[in-house]
């Protein structure tokens, strides 16, 4: 299974990503600016979502809104 970012480059367990749009984090008051640098990121078993921390809370987020650093 490859995962891909918004670029198409290939990611893997423990890179780097930042966000390339403002994210509203569904059941929390939490927004994930532009920019945002998150490191070791964890992927699924949906290419599409990779799992990270932020701010000390595990979240899911879409590839199509990161980029590999």
């Amino acid at each position: 299974m490859e995962v891909k970012d918004s670029n198409g480059t290939l990611l893997q367990d423990g890179d780097a990503v930042t966000v390339i749009k403002d994210l509203k984090v569904k059941g929390s008051s939490m927004t994930l600016k532009r920019g945002t640098t998150i490191k070791k990121i964890r992927l699924t078993d949906d290419p599409d979502e990779v799992d990270c921390r932020v701010d000390g809370s595990n979240i899911v987020l879409k590839t199509a809104f990161l980029k590999k650093l």
